[in-house]
């Protein structure tokens, strides 16, 4: 697992919008969830491939030097596949 902060990271989640928000990854209909807590210095990320069992989450601590990656039970790597997809439909056009 990644210690260091990561600017990448900071700009994907500053993408996704507070609370659940559906939308399409790879032809897939995901629901995900962004909330935040800790007077902003922790963000928790969560997503479900809707009618399907694929989930994965992370928590980002949001430090001065940047974000930190804490997924949960799965791959950081699948968390931030899921990220730059979810966040790339947000930098759309509508």
């Amino acid at each position: 697992m990644n210690e260091e902060p990561d600017q990448e990271l900071d700009a994907l989640i500053r993408a996704i919008p507070e609370g659940w928000t559906r939308v399409q990854i790879a032809g897939h209909v995901w629901g995900i969830t962004r909330t935040t807590r800790a007077g902003g210095r922790v963000i928790s990320f969560d997503a479900g491939r809707l009618g399907d069992k694929e989930q994965l989450g992370a928590n980002i601590w949001m430090l001065s030097e940047g974000s930190v990656l804490k997924p949960c039970e799965v791959p950081e790597e699948d968390v931030m596949q899921v990220l730059r997809d979810a966040a790339a439909t947000f930098a759309l056009p509508d």
